[in-house]
């Protein structure tokens, strides 16, 4: 696992253009471990001890003491992503046309198609069918009887879309994805026809962008800047319920999106949030008699 110092200086180098973003990435998870966190390391233990103060920022306390980051870095996947919407927006909204025959093509790879039943008279959609009751299809719409709906292809739902996107014909998810198994209409196929030539053309560019934005991120975090020192007590409340100490009496703990804790509200206020607590209580029991998750 690199040290802080390192990082940074691959991060310097892979910004200039000394590296290439295969080499950054190797090098950065090259001695990587699963388990293994940044703060078992020396570099950090080492650091850490030149950072941390001598008591609890939030109660005071002076036992257990440790250091709470007020935030922490996202996961690499979620940095790809970002940056690959990005540039798949800039790319649809530099280039909204496409050629036809590409994405005809594109559909009949990728995509199953399971066309909807149409009225022959109205061409209303998803007619009623009837088990026992012949004629088997009945359209809610002009009310007609029959028992073969038509269809409309591949082709002709296509040439609907290319002349008008928001037409109703073209509405329907009848397109199963080869790979996700998931149905989609030609608007959404469209859309990600569109990001994979985005992705494609910016490959490497989306890489480097994402890994750079994930670097910077921790060394954020492993600099300390933003972090504080708390005993665990406060840190344990702070991680796991978003609770730090009241700063009016430094006796009780309150959500941190809140000025002061309950019992230090005004007696109106107090008497309102007391209430709305009971109430919670109140639903938590209910819910839990009634074996509702």
């Amino acid at each position: 696992m690199l040290t802080y110092n390192e990082i940074i200086e691959l991060r310097n180098k892979l910004l200039g253009g000394e590296i290439e973003i295969e080499f950054a990435q190797k090098q950065y998870w090259m001695d990587f471990e699963v388990g293994k966190k940044s703060w078992h390391t020396k570099d950090w233990k080492e650091r850490r001890d030149k950072v941390i103060k001598d008591n609890c920022q939030i109660c005071g306390s002076k036992e257990s003491l440790t250091l709470q980051h007020l935030s922490h870095p996202r996961k690499y996947a979620e940095y790809i992503t970002e940056i690959r919407r990005s540039y798949a927006n800039n790319y649809i909204n530099s280039n909204p046309e496409i050629d036809k025959s590409t994405f005809s093509n594109y559909v009949l790879k990728e995509y199953d198609f399971e066309p909807t039943p149409l009225c022959p008279n109205c061409k209303n959609t998803n007619p009623s069918r009837r088990i026992r009751k012949v004629p088997q299809y009945r359209c809610s719409g002009c009310k007609q009887e029959f028992n073969e709906p038509v269809y409309k292809s591949v082709d002709e739902l296509i040439t609907i879309f290319f002349e008008d996107e928001d037409a109703i014909e073209i509405r329907d998810k009848c397109f199963v994805s080869k790979k996700w198994n998931t149905k989609y209409n030609l608007s959404s196929i469209k859309y990600w026809f569109q990001r994979e030539h985005a992705e494609n053309n910016s490959a490497k560019e989306i890489e480097k962008e994402a890994f750079l934005l994930y670097l910077d991120d921790n060394i954020k975090y492993l600099s300390f800047d933003d972090t504080i020192t708390a005993c665990k007590r406060c840190a344990s409340s702070y991680d796991l319920h978003r609770m730090e100490i009241c700063p009016q009496c430094r006796e009780n703990y309150k959500g941190v999106k809140y000025p002061t804790c309950i019992q230090c509200l005004p007696e109106e206020k107090r008497k309102i949030a007391l209430e709305k607590v009971e109430f919670g209580k109140r639903l938590r029991e209910m819910e839990k008699d009634l074996d509702i998750e």
